[in-house]
């Protein structure tokens, strides 16, 4: 991979951005790359939680201009054809773009990302579309897009308006201004602040144990209930989760998990199936 790194042990995979000369940019390889390494961690069930880090001063710049030219291109040989095609083309890119961040959201492990220094643009998209977000008390969050003349289009605006009020959100949206670690935590976008990265990245990884070290069943139906009454009332959500305990339910995991609290030991859990692909 070109932009990023993977260890996989204790049933945690530990993603790394890995462009820090870079400030980890999202070039053409960052858009695929991401979503395949997450099928292939969630589809073959390779670990029960998943960690994502950066490396260098940032945690990334967000989008690499160098896309911006592809966006629109036509291979059409005439003018006329070329700009009625271009729009079309725009919308099939975006959205193409858009699908790698909610493969995050849709893969079935909880998803934890440590922020360092500027997580600018399309980064915001990125962590947003993640379940857990810590940060550095030097990091700082900004939807640049303003900046740029552009609208934020790959994901922001329908997951940051969940996340945090409508208000702080729009005034980020309207000024691109950078907002602080500190306020990021005031109003809910982030976890927790830290002094350091390497403080962050122990803490976020014990976190990541915790995690997984509870049965992955229960796990992976809480991401799942959770995004859905996200997107649903209330009523509707009830619902999907009595559906969801009538497929799920498992008195071995329930008597398992009771006798490991007991017996002070690690539970002994069933895995997540790899999923069949063919």
């Amino acid at each position: 991979m070109k932009c990023f790194k993977l260890t996989i042990k204790d049933n945690i995979a530990h993603v790394v951005l890995n462009r820090p000369d870079k400030r980890n940019s999202m070039i053409k390889e960052f858009w695929e790359e991401l979503p395949e390494l997450l099928e292939d961690i969630d589809n073959n069930a390779r670990a029960r939680v998943i960690v994502i880090t950066s490396t260098g001063p940032h945690f990334t710049s967000g989008l690499d201009t160098s896309l911006f030219g592809e966006l629109s291109r036509s291979d059409a040989t005439s003018a006329q054809e070329r700009s009625v095609q271009a729009q079309s083309i725009f919308y099939n890119e975006v959205t193409r773009l858009q699908k790698t961040f909610t493969a995050l959201e849709n893969t079935r492990l909880p998803i934890l990302v440590a922020i360092q220094g500027g997580c600018i643009g399309g980064g915001l998209d990125f962590i947003t579309a993640c379940d857990l977000r810590y940060a550095t008390k030097d990091a700082f969050f900004t939807i640049f897009e303003t900046n740029l003349a552009m609208t934020a289009d790959v994901g922001t605006f329908p997951r940051l308006a969940k996340i945090m009020p409508e208000g702080f959100v729009k005034e980020m949206a309207f000024t691109g201004k950078r907002i602080s670690a500190e306020d990021a935590l005031r109003f809910g976008l982030i976890n927790a602040v830290y002094a350091t990265q390497d403080e962050m990245i122990r803490d976020v990884l014990e976190i990541a144990q915790e995690i997984a070290s509870k049965a992955p069943f229960a796990v992976t139906g809480c991401k799942k209930i959770i995004n859905y009454s996200r997107d649903h009332t209330t009523e509707d959500t009830l619902d999907y989760i009595a559906l969801w305990n009538a497929s799920h339910f498992k008195m071995e995991e329930i008597s398992e998990a009771m006798a490991a609290f007991k017996e002070k030991r690690p539970g002994k859990f069933a895995n997540l199936p790899k999923k069949n692909l063919k």
